[in-house]
């Protein structure tokens, strides 16, 4: 009796954490034969199918063994609009709906039931928020044409900045949702998938994303993207106040390597810029200004372009137009540029300040602040 209930707990033991993966869809009013592409997001090459299946009798089957949870994508041949789902070891089954792709319901595994929950939330979110805003569109768009006409520029604006207001409120409100879910949700694929989206954002909340990825599940840490905001996190804590500057090295616009060791003053400022960067030009007469005055003091600032391959002479006219007589250097690779990534600049204007001995002090500030600063250190 023993043996037998051993080889039972054995079995279900086995089944409960297969190695392999089935994928079961349904779509109806379709044609035997008609294909159905596996498809995965490739960095390099985009969207890449890994393997096809075709419908019989409304339905199709894909197997195989995942080594972690993915992302993967459903597209059925003629059909426009593409399945998301979590590919993982176990059985998934997805209903797919050929007249509104978006309709799509995925279950069978717990990343796929959380997956669905989550999407139909948000997808109520979203409804809501275009239906508030068509409203406010069709209310307000005699009143818009009119005002344009008649070049009221006031009118013009206030409808713009209410229009403004009610996008801020719904990204206001899919944030705080992300939020909840990340917090109530540790082991789930999407909160892994959430916390790595907002540490590509524009203004990352560092502090946030890192008490988010330490409250996660540890298997989720060693998937693609767990390993993805560990690497974030750890080059961020690099560039911490009070932390050395890495040092880099590229050509000025005469050609000559410079590093920024050699380009070091009592104080230094490293200004991420770019020629087509409207915010970067309006902010370069108060660096000019700020560094005719305290450059006899110990200041200096190099100047790291994000121009373009090809665009050089945009690049060297702007430092002549703007009147920028400090060291300026760009490797012309845009926002792939290798010290802006290993500085995770995302957005220009962006400036480190440094100690003499290129100790960060300091970063992003502006103006009357950041003048402050800088009168503060040299004094020192």
């Amino acid at each position: 009796m023993k043996k037998i209930i051993l080889i039972a707990l054995t079995g279900l033991f086995i089944s409960c954490n297969s190695s392999s993966y089935k994928v079961s869809g349904e779509i109806n009013g379709l044609t035997d034969g008609t294909k159905v592409f596996l498809e995965k997001q490739d960095k390099a090459t985009g969207v890449v199918a890994v393997d096809t299946a075709k419908i019989e009798k409304g339905k199709f089957t894909f197997k195989g063994e995942s080594k972690e949870p993915e992302i993967h994508l459903i597209q059925v041949e003629n059909v426009n609009g593409k399945v998301p789902f979590i590919l993982e070891n176990g059985n998934i089954t997805i209903v797919i709906n050929k007249d509104s792709i978006a309709k799509a319901k995925r279950s069978g595994t717990y990343n796929n039931d959380e997956f669905q929950s989550y999407n139909v939330k948000m997808t109520k979110i979203q409804e809501t928020m275009q239906k508030k805003m068509a409203a406010f569109e069709n209310q307000n768009m005699a009143a818009m044409q009119s005002a344009n006409e008649k070049k009221d520029t006031v009118t013009v604006n206030n409808l713009r900045k209410e229009y403004a207001k009610i996008q801020e409120g719904f990204t206001g409100q899919f944030t705080t949702e992300n939020y909840a879910y990340i917090e109530k949700s540790p082991k789930s694929f999407i909160s892994v998938l959430l916390i790595e989206g907002m540490l590509n954002e524009m203004a990352p909340k560092f502090d946030k994303i890192k008490k988010f990825y330490d409250g996660l599940d540890s298997s989720l840490k060693e998937t693609k993207p767990g390993k993805s905001i560990k690497t974030g996190l750890d080059a961020i804590n690099k560039l911490a106040v009070g932390q050395k500057a890495p040092d880099f090295s590229a050509k000025n616009p005469e050609g000559k390597l410079v590093s920024l060791k050699e380009s070091l003053g009592k104080v230094t400022i490293i200004d991420f810029w770019a020629s087509w960067c409207a915010p970067c030009r309006a902010e370069n007469p108060n660096l000019v200004a700020l560094y005719n005055e305290f450059h006899a003091k110990g200041l200096n600032i190099i100047g790291v372009s994000l121009d373009r391959d090809g665009e050089a002479t945009k690049w060297k006219d702007a430092i002549a137009k703007d009147k920028l007589a400090w060291t300026q250097v760009s490797n012309l690779k845009f926002w792939e540029d290798p010290i802006a990534i290993q500085y995770n600049v995302k957005s220009i204007p962006a400036a480190f300040l440094l100690d003499a001995n290129g100790n960060i002090i300091a970063k992003d500030l502006r103006g009357a602040e950041l003048k402050a600063k800088v009168a503060e250190l040299l004094a020192k």
